[in-house]
């Protein structure tokens, strides 16, 4: 029949608003449904498309996804489905497509361009899998460093995160969601998930509503007005209401006040968890009544919701009006994407060449080198020197894919599968360096020496003979995918079993000793700061780590990034980010450790130097409605050419509420040859200069700002100048 909402000449508000009025209560609540594939059977599957009309899958892949969206062409009504998958650092759940650095790793470049560029790739080979939702980006803040996801995040800092989730999300989403390879972003964690008491996975979060809106809710604000289609709802509860039933976070601030247009969904069974894990509900009907009247859209994976809230609306306990608004904003989402008039039906398997094609592998490499960050290099270690004529890789993580990629990979996801090929090209850290090495006339000795966790294998004895013969020793530790993701919290961050004892005793031959960490959260690590020549942060660098370390270690590229995140000298140091707040009472520091964190959030070294002089404003007094240009100069004084993260902090002389000693308000990446000044200039409106007072408005107080520019966080590295807001 020709129905109106088949007309792809009206609006998708005027094709969804018809639709809607065919559907029956069983329909709509089943567009509500999002399933699990890795949960039902083949049988349940096409089921619950057929008989319940299941709006959306989740970790479903390639054919099996083609094969579910033909059945929802047999369907009265031929709503297509969502497919939504997890690729956090691209399409890295299905074996052949490209993998790029982990979110903190990528952070690291602090280069918004290539970051939205990934998700660009991601959005053409999720599309080209025949799906087109990813659950990314995670703008969850990583401050409690214990915690098991650090790994997923853009680092410690609400601005940068902010920033670089706006840029990823164009590329996920691209000019046009009705574009064949476009696809649906998916802010999440909202909100505060991170910031639960003890670095604890999904459980309480100890904070106030005024810190919600003062740290945590900036990138979530930033992804709604970079139109970020869809939002995930945490676990976790605040103030004591569990994400998923608080109508005060999801209707009110999120919908009402931020004005999001999208849809939310709940992450996985948080209507189940409100009964078995927090207690809040006592049964399934009571889950599904707050879920509902608290703004949850879409349900993921809990089946029992359909029945029990199609009973709830015809029993008047539920307004059906509640479900209209939900399945509106699901479906209009569906039209805008073009799903009703072909998309969705696509024929994909011709798109197969654009997994991990020479295009995306080169702007993979490109980013991996951006992310990568040196740490130190005492007398000029690094780049190596041509007299090296044999170099020695020593440990655990050398030659260890499944670490270097990271979590949410195919390896992790949606079943740990730790004996699978990889079907795309890679190069570990120790494959990276041999190839390079080569070419250069170097040999190269390997031994693992230890592993990561376990001690029974250790052989230092054996990897510090090979560490003998070489000229110069590159250890390679860190951590393993056991030790980071969901439920996966640490109470200690010293590097595990004998790596610190393989250290020492490479030490111990007064050799050269480079150490290149793979892990997914910064640790403690003093002795390794202290004691090593040269060192350098990958973290989960994706697919050509190794490739771009080699190149960085042997001088073919100029390191630039820098951290997005701070280091702890010890795990009782925490919470160690740079924004703290003042008044720690007398000395400010523990009796036994430092003041500051190991290595500070914004820290990188490079090859060259950066000098740093002539801090101005085009304006020292403005009112809160202006913009203010912020300039410096900066020279590269050394001798190779390299790219320079300039930031810009500010802090609140006097304010009604206490504000942090720094915040990140701008920051620009710039190339800059030897020898060359550049004025690089940042717009700082002061619209950004807002605080949060205890009743949760928003104020630009009059007064004095510091305006402060320079390399990374610490107040060595900074010009300093004062900014009168009249």
């Amino acid at each position: 029949m020709d129905y109106a909402y088949k007309n792809p000449k009206l609006s998708s508000e005027e094709r969804t608003l018809d639709l809607i009025s065919r559907m029956t209560i069983e329909e709509k609540i089943g567009q509500m449904m999002q399933i699990s594939f890795s949960c039902v059977s083949k049988e349940e599957a096409e089921e619950w498309v057929t008989k319940r009309f299941a709006g959306s899958y989740l970790h479903v892949l390639g054919d099996n996804a083609r094969h579910l969206q033909q059945l929802t062409a047999s369907t009265k009504l031929g709503i297509p489905l969502l497919f939504g998958i997890d690729a956090i650092h691209g399409h890295a759940l299905h074996n052949g497509a490209t993998v790029f650095p982990s979110q903190l790793a990528m952070s690291c470049s602090w280069n918004p361009e290539l970051i939205e560029k990934a998700g660009r790739i991601t959005a053409k080979e999720v599309a080209a899998d025949g799906l087109n939702w990813t659950f990314s980006p995670v703008l969850c803040i990583g401050r409690d460093l214990r915690w098991g996801r650090i790994n997923e995040t853009f680092g410690e800092d609400p601005y940068l995160i902010g920033e670089l989730a706006s840029a990823i999300i164009k590329g996920y989403q691209g000019g046009n969601l009705s574009d064949e390879d476009s696809i649906l972003a998916c802010a999440k964690h909202y909100i505060a998930y991170g910031e639960s008491t003890g670095g604890r996975d999904s459980y309480d979060t100890e904070i106030s509503y005024r810190k919600l809106r003062e740290v945590f809710l900036p990138p979530f604000k930033k992804a709604v007005e970079a139109n970020c289609a869809t939002f995930m709802a945490g676990y976790e509860p605040v103030d004591g209401v569990p994400v998923s039933a608080n109508e005060k976070l999801l209707r009110q601030l999120l919908k009402d006040e931020l004005k999001f247009k999208g849809f939310v969904v709940t992450d996985w069974n948080n209507t189940g968890s409100l009964i078995d894990m927090q207690g809040v509900a006592g049964n399934i009907r009571e889950a599904a009544e707050k879920v509902i009247k608290a703004g949850n859209d879409m349900i993921m994976n809990t089946p029992e919701f359909y029945d029990a809230a199609v009973k709830l609306v015809k029993e008047g306990i539920i307004p059906e009006a509640l479900i209209d608004e939900a399945v509106k904003r699901i479906l209009n989402l569906k039209f805008t994407m073009g799903l009703f008039d072909g998309k969705a039906l696509t024929d994909n398997k011709g798109k197969a060449n654009v997994f991990a094609c020479n295009e995306h592998l080169d702007a993979n490499l490109e980013l991996t080198r951006e992310s990568i960050v040196l740490l130190e290099n005492r007398n000029k270690t690094l780049p190596l020197s041509i007299n090296i004529k044999k170099l020695a890789v020593i440990g655990p993580n050398a030659d260890d894919i499944q670490a270097q990629f990271g979590d949410w990979t195919f390896f992790s996801h949606p079943n740990p599968k730790t004996d699978v090929v990889p079907e795309i090209p890679y190069s570990t850290m120790l494959t990276g360096i041999k190839e390079l090495a080569s070419e250069k006339g170097i040999e190269v000795y390997y031994h693992k020496g230890c592993d990561v966790m376990d001690y029974s294998n250790e052989d230092i004895a054996g990897a510090t003979y090979e560490a003998s013969m070489a000229d110069a020793v590159i250890a390679v530790i860190g951590d393993c995918l056991a030790q980071n993701g969901e439920s996966k919290d640490r109470a200690n961050l010293d590097l595990s079993g004998a790596q610190l004892k393989l250290l020492q005793e490479l030490k111990s031959l007064k050799k050269p000793l480079i150490v290149v960490l793979v892990n997914g959260k910064p640790l403690s690590i003093p002795w390794v700061a202290e004691n090593s020549d040269a060192l350098i942060e990958t973290f989960n660098s994706g697919m050509f780590g190794g490739k771009a370390l080699a190149e960085i270690i042997f001088g073919d590229a100029n390191p630039s990034g820098k951290l997005s995140i701070s280091f702890p000298y010890h795990t009782g140091q925490l919470p160690v980010y740079y924004n703290k707040l003042p008044g720690w009472h007398w000395e400010s520091k523990y009796v036994d450790i430092p003041k500051e964190p190991l290595y500070s959030f914004g820290y990188g070294l490079s090859y060259t130097n950066f000098e740093y002089s002539n801090l101005r404003l085009s304006n020292n007094t403005c009112l809160k409605d202006e913009t203010v240009i912020v300039s410096v100069d900066v020279k590269n004084t050394g001798s190779y050419d390299g790219k320079e993260i300039v930031e810009l902090f500010i802090n609140d002389v006097v304010s009604s509420v206490v504000t942090p000693i720094k915040e990140l308000k701008g920051f620009k990446k710039v190339e800059i040859k030897a020898g060359e000044t550049k004025t690089v200039e940042i717009q700082l409106k002061i619209s950004e200069l807002a605080i949060v007072m205890q009743d949760e408005s928003y104020i630009v107080e009059p007064g004095e700002f510091i305006i402060m520019v320079g390399s990374d966080s610490r107040d060595e590295s900074l010009l300093k100048t004062s900014l009168t807001v009249r």
